[in-house]
C-alpha cells in the first residue's frame, strides 16, 4: 500500500512558479512607461504651501537619508508628497519600534549595494572587491499604525530650506556665471555658466532652478567630477549627461525645497527611453552619478556639511554599539 505524501513531500513536488522576479527590470520598465507617456517621473508637483522644508526621503529608525536610485524610487511615490512625510522603513524596523504595518499594504522595493571580497583569478592580487546590488522592501509612514506624527524640521533646524540656499550654493561654488542672451547653458571649453537675465524667468525661483541645473553640468569638468562633456547636442551621450544633470537637479531641489522641473527638448526623452530599453542598469548608473553631482553641489552649502557629518557620527556610533 502506498503511503500518503507528507506535507513536506507534497510541497517539494509542487511545480515551479515561473521565472524569478527582476526588480531592476521592473523599475526600469516603470521609468520607460512614464517617459513614453511624456512624463518625467522624478518631477514632483510643486506646491508652495508644502514647500520650505527638505522632502528628501529618510529612515526615521536609522536617521539616515536615502541616496541615489532610492531617492528616485521613493520620490516617485506620491504618498510622501501628499502627506508631507518623507519617512520610509522596513517591516522589521517598524516592528522593532512597536509600530505595525497595516494589513494589506504593499511594500516598495529599494536597492543597496553590498561589497564582497572574492578570489581574483585575473591578476596576482589574491582578492578583489565586487559590488552586488541587493533589494529590500520598505513601507511609507502612512502605511504604518502607531508611528508618531511627522514633525517637519523648522527653518532653523533645516538651513538648506532657507530661501537664500540656492544663492549660497552658487556663490560658494566659485562657478563663473555670465548674464545675458536668451539661453541657459554650461560651456566646457570656457568653463562658465551662461544665464539669461532674471527677468526672463517666472521669478527668482525659476532662475535658481535653472542655474543649479547648469551647475550640475559644471561639476563634470575634468578638475571636478571629470565626466565626458565633449559630445555635441543631439547625440546619445549628450542626452545621458542631461539625464544625470536632470536627476541631480531633482535631488538638490528636494533637499532645499524648490521646484524640480526643468523644461527639456523632446529628443532627450526619446534618447533616455532607448538607453533604458537597451540596458536596465543605465537608470541605476545615472542615479549614482546624479547623487555624486548632488553631493558636490549641496556641499557648497555649510548646512549640508553639518547634516553629512551628523550622519557619519551616528553611523560610527551605531557600528561601535
Amino acid at each position: 500500500m502506498t503511503k500518503p505524501l507528507s506535507n513536506r513531500s507534497r510541497h517539494a513536488r509542487r511545480p515551479e512558479s515561473g521565472p524569478a522576479r527582476d526588480p531592476m527590470q521592473e523599475f526600469a520598465n516603470r521609468i520607460i512607461a512614464e517617459l513614453e507617456r511624456g512624463v518625467k517621473p522624478w518631477v514632483r508637483p510643486w506646491d508652495p504651501e508644502k514647500a520650505g522644508g527638505p522632502q528628501a526621503p529618510f529612515n526615521p529608525v536609522t536617521g539616515k537619508r536615502y541616496h541615489g536610485i532610492n531617492v528616485l524610487i521613493l520620490g516617485m511615490d506620491m504618498r510622501a508628497f501628499q502627506t508631507g512625510d518623507p519617512r520610509w522603513m522596513t517591516y522589521q524596523q517598524a516592528q522593532g519600534k512597536d509600530w505595525q504595518v497595516k494589513k494589506g499594504e504593499r511594500s516598495t522595493t529599494i536597492f543597496f549595494a553590498k561589497s564582497y571580497e572574492v578570489e581574483n583569478e585575473a591578476s596576482d592580487e589574491e582578492t578583489k572587491t565586487v559590488s552586488v546590488l541587493r533589494h529590500f522592501a520598505v513601507f511609507h509612514a502612512s502605511q504604518i499604525d502607531g508611528i508618531p506624527a511627522y514633525e517637519a524640521a523648522t527653518i532653523e533646524e533645516a538651513p538648506l530650506a532657507k530661501p537664500e540656499a540656492s544663492d549660497i550654493i552658487l556663490r560658494n561654488s566659485g562657478a563663473v556665471i555670465r548674464i545675458g542672451g536668451d539661453r541657459a547653458f554650461y560651456s566646457p571649453s570656457t568653463d562658465h555658466i551662461q544665464m539669461p537675465p532674471e527677468q526672463a524667468f517666472s521669478g527668482p525661483l525659476g532662475f535658481a532652478v535653472t542655474a543649479l541645473h547648469e551647475l550640475a553640468h559644471w561639476t563634470g569638468h575634468p578638475t571636478r567630477l571629470n565626466r565626458d562633456l565633449q559630445d555635441r547636442f543631439g547625440s546619445a551621450a549628450y542626452a545621458m549627461e542631461e539625464l544625470r544633470a536632470e536627476l541631480a537637479s531633482a535631488f538638490v531641489a528636494n533637499e532645499i525645497g524648490i521646484p524640480t522641473d526643468i523644461p527639456h527638448h523632446a529628443s532627450y526623452i526619446a534618447s533616455w527611453i532607448k538607453a533604458l530599453k537597451d540596458d536596465k542598469r543605465e537608470i541605476f548608473r545615472a542615479a549614482a552619478d546624479a547623487q555624486r553631482i548632488a553631493d558636490m553641489v549641496l556641499g557648497f552649502h555649510p548646512g549640508y556639511a553639518t547634516v553629512v557629518q551628523k550622519e557619519l557620527r551616528e553611523a560610527l556610533a551605531a557600528a561601535d554599539s
